[in-house]
């Protein structure tokens, strides 16, 4: 999942108009919205329950991050559509070898061969979002093509094989306006385009993860969050100079980014589709704008936008297979808040709020939701500090996630070394408040947010005593 979202442009012209309609110029093409399956907690319930409550939901689909065959059996039972996925680990062995590919799918999906839920089948996630394996982008396409002549060859012809992208794969996650939309020169070429190429050649889908949260809250002066959340602005649009077209909502404004950016090199032709979407409901102090009330407001207005059959303006009426982030709360995922609050419901099967993934339930059949107190951004200063909320402080993984963290920048954890302004007081607790905030004050940008393995807390008191004083972060 993306968590950076682009900055504004020039370009971005906020004016009161009407939307403007243009002739359909692609086929209406398949449409469901599913939701991703996640396993990245410790308390989750069995894949069959997490199948039922999938359902419940009304979804029509379950995507997973691997392969794993006790969810593709609960999946396969459950009359579901099921999306699983080859790790990213394993592309370049696929990529390599044609008969890798044949034992990977001869082993993994030819159990569910006569499944009629098996129908796409993504390979890797968000590779080329990862600047750390580069190695592995020039080797996605070959994988790809290798697995899909394996699906044929076992009887599995019918399966889509596609890959999941991010807005980092667009050149400034630039969308404003959305026909400046361009893919990375990194990638466009080396890349994007031989994999559009196969993308169209086997009347595959384009599957974009596109979160209208991480845009809004980067952009929130000036973008108002009922755009963002799909929700009905009278005389409220975006207009794009670059088409004479006009946005109702933030969602179809991040699509048209990425059509024009295949536009731009040659494959307007390609199918789009939604690999995740959503928004969460809850997060830390600096992260504005998570609640159960905005996440439930997009997702009951993505599911009703979807349903109608309305397209964007660039594709009106396009019908894609969408998916939304995600069926469970995680408590293990890394980074921050945010990260573990994303689910339709908790672990212990509770809805966290009510929704139907069909578009079919009226808005007004739903009960009332909790108001948004965190719509704004918390103005002041902050700190990152060792928590001590949840019972006694495991020393052991304190003092590992602070050396780590020192290890990170020459001379950030020297104050809490010996004759250090902060050595004083001499506690595990003391030094590695003092490190988490000062890599939080360091890092931010890079890392996420004040995590360390969950061991770290933001707060709005200043740690600050007598000659130390802890970096802080500044929100404005």
């Amino acid at each position: 999942m993306a968590m950076s979202s682009p900055l504004l442009t020039l370009h971005l012209l906020l004016v009161l108009a009407t939307t403007t309609m243009v002739t359909a110029t692609t086929p209406p093409t398949a449409h469901f919205l599913g939701v991703n399956y996640g396993t990245l907690g410790d308390n989750l319930p069995p894949p069959h329950r997490g199948m039922e409550l999938a359902r419940s939901a009304g979804a029509a689909a379950v995507r997973f991050y691997d392969a794993n065959a006790t969810l593709l059996a609960a999946a396969a039972a459950s009359g579901l559509v099921f999306v699983p996925s080859v790790p990213n680990e394993l592309i370049p062995s696929l990529a390599a070898s044609q008969r890798a590919a044949d034992a990977w799918v001869a082993a993994t999906l030819l159990p569910f061969r006569r499944s009629p839920g098996l129908s796409y089948l993504f390979v890797g996630n968000e590779v080329l979002s990862d600047p750390t394996t580069r190695s592995r982008w020039p080797r996605l396409v070959p994988a790809m093509a290798n697995v899909e002549r394996a699906l044929r060859r076992h009887g599995l012809g019918r399966v889509k094989v596609s890959t999941t992208f991010s807005m980092h794969d667009l050149n400034h996650q630039n969308v404003f306006p959305p026909s400046s939309g361009v893919f990375r020169p990194d990638i466009a070429d080396a890349v994007m385009r031989p994999l559009l190429s196969f993308l169209e050649r086997t009347e595959s889908y384009l599957f974009f993860d596109a979160y209208t949260y991480f845009t809004w809250s980067a952009n929130h002066s000036i973008v108002p969050l009922p755009y963002a959340l799909l929700e009905p602005s009278p005389g409220f649009v975006y207009h794009d100079p670059g088409t004479g077209l006009s946005y109702a909502n933030l969602l179809d404004q991040m699509l048209d980014a990425v059509v024009a950016a295949a536009c731009r090199i040659g494959h307007c032709g390609v199918r789009l589709a939604l690999a995740e979407t959503g928004w969460p409901t809850a997060g830390d102090l600096d992260q504005f704008g998570a609640n159960v009330r905005n996440a439930a407001t997009y997702n009951r207005n993505l599911a009703r936008h979807l349903a109608s059959g309305a397209g964007t303006p660039r594709r009106p009426g396009m019908r894609m297979p969408a998916m939304v982030f995600a069926l469970f709360n995680e408590n293990l995922k890394w980074g921050p808040g945010t990260e573990r609050h994303w689910g339709l419901f908790y672990p212990n099967g509770t809805a966290v709020y009510e929704v139907d993934l069909t578009g079919r339930r009226p808005l007004a059949s739903y009960p009332p939701l909790p108001p948004a107190l965190n719509d704004r951004p918390y103005p002041g200063r902050l700190w990152c500090v060792v928590r001590t909320d949840k019972g006694p402080v495991n020393e052991t993984a304190v003092r590992e996630q602070a050396a780590a963290a020192c290890a990170d920048k020459a001379g950030l954890c020297d104050p809490v070394r010996p004759g250090g302004a902060c050595y004083l007081p001499s506690t595990v607790t003391a030094h590695a408040s003092y490190v988490f905030s000062a890599h939080w004050n360091s890092f931010s940008e890079d890392y996420g947010g004040c995590y360390f393995g969950g061991l770290a807390v933001e707060t709005t008191v200043d740690p600050s005593h007598g000659s130390c004083k802890f970096p802080s972060i500044v929100l404005k």
